[in-house]
């Protein structure tokens, strides 16, 4: 008997960055109505095309930042490099808490949240404010766990609970998801 082993496919690289064993999910909400006011938590929120959320101090702007997440696994990563609980996602100045995605892997790539589609535009910096919301060392312990930049690409409304679905190819407006 002699072995012959078994001729398959490989999968390319396109076809591993655009698949993603299950969607996300929308766990918090919070838009910044100026640029150092606190954080307000919300349960839905509309996004403008090229303009961010509607109530957020980047809304009307265009640019790559309309939108910002972050993962929320890393809250807990977060508040043990802290050294306490997991860190209140208000105190990250983010729009979006995601679950259940690895929103680096967004990057470059089209999503949809509810009714609108964003763009991951890039990795989203720590900035200045970390070390007074989370205290001295809070910039160096955001770095690598910042989050993402993302752009609106087809306004909508985002809830809590909506699942973040990640496409490669254009996205059916009329496409829903379960919630």
């Amino acid at each position: 008997m002699s072995f012959k082993p078994q001729a398959h496919r490989m999968d390319s690289l396109s076809d591993l960055l655009g698949r993603f064993p299950h969607p996300g999910e929308v766990v918090w909400i919070g838009r910044r109505p100026a640029r150092r006011a606190d954080v307000i938590p919300c349960t839905e929120v509309t996004a403008l095309v090229g303009g961010g959320l509607e109530g957020d101090h980047y809304a009307g702007r265009s640019g790559s930042r309309g939108v910002t997440l972050v993962q929320a696994e890393h809250l807990a990563v977060l508040g043990a490099l802290l050294r306490r609980d997991p860190v209140d996602p208000a105190l990250l100045r983010r729009n979006l808490v995601v679950s259940g995605v690895n929103l680096l892997a967004l990057k470059g790539h089209r999503f949809r949240i509810g009714t609108a589609v964003l763009e991951g535009t890039g990795p989203c910096p720590p900035c200045s404010r970390m070390e007074e919301t989370l205290g001295p060392g809070g910039y160096n312990v955001m770095r690598g766990h910042a989050g993402l930049n993302a752009r609106v690409v087809t306004g909508g409304i985002i809830r809590l609970d909506d699942a973040v679905v990640p496409a490669l190819a254009e996205i059916d407006p009329e496409e829903t998801f379960p919630r």
